[in-house]
């Protein structure tokens, strides 16, 4: 098979990493639903992943260096605002990892991100050679809804496994548009 310069690498057999071993990365948010950390570390658990990366990706900040570990360094859009309060959101989420892993049985590490959500999990799925890559979704927000979810955004963007876990559901019988709600 001939492939154009310009191609962008498909999904393939040769590209899957096996997830037995292999670590996953985890989109949180600060006060995120115990639901998506828990949801991570019992698949975790069962393929025998040897840590899970917890990522929060802060669209505020943009990123000046990408590194090889997947961490990266990164800058304030607002160059007039302090510049620590990213460190107050990164250990507010250490500590909220702490409490919901505690006894869980895996692994964990924080990882503070920058710029696009999807881009930059992608970028640590890469660096640390994640079999997938758990986020959150809850159905109906408007803001996903003109933007595109995450988790769409993840499936067609890179060729990692994506598991979503639903943090609302609506029942079947509603027949609204999730716009409505």
């Amino acid at each position: 098979m001939v492939m154009d310069v310009g191609a962008v690498p498909q999904p393939a057999l040769d590209r899957m990493v096996d997830p037995a071993g292999q670590p996953l990365v985890v989109g949180v948010v600060p006060r995120q639903d115990p639901l998506v950390m828990r949801t991570a570390a019992a698949w975790g658990r069962a393929v025998g992943a040897r840590q899970l990366h917890l990522a929060y990706v802060d669209p505020t900040r943009y990123v000046v260096q990408e590194r090889p570990d997947g961490s990266v360094a990164h800058m304030s859009m607002d160059s007039d605002g302090l510049d620590d309060a990213w460190q107050r959101t990164r250990d507010e989420l250490r500590a909220q990892a702490a409490e919901h892993l505690a006894d869980q049985g895996v692994e964990w590490r924080v990882h503070y991100l920058a710029g696009r959500p999807d881009r930059a999990l992608t970028h640590l799925a890469r660096a640390v050679n994640a079999s997938a890559i758990v986020v959150g979704s809850r159905s109906g927000r408007l803001r996903e809804l003109l933007e595109g979810s995450i988790a769409l955004h993840l499936a067609y963007h890179q060729h990692r496994p994506v598991l979503t876990v639903p943090l609302s559901v609506v029942d079947w019988k509603d027949p609204r548009a999730p716009w409505q709600r």
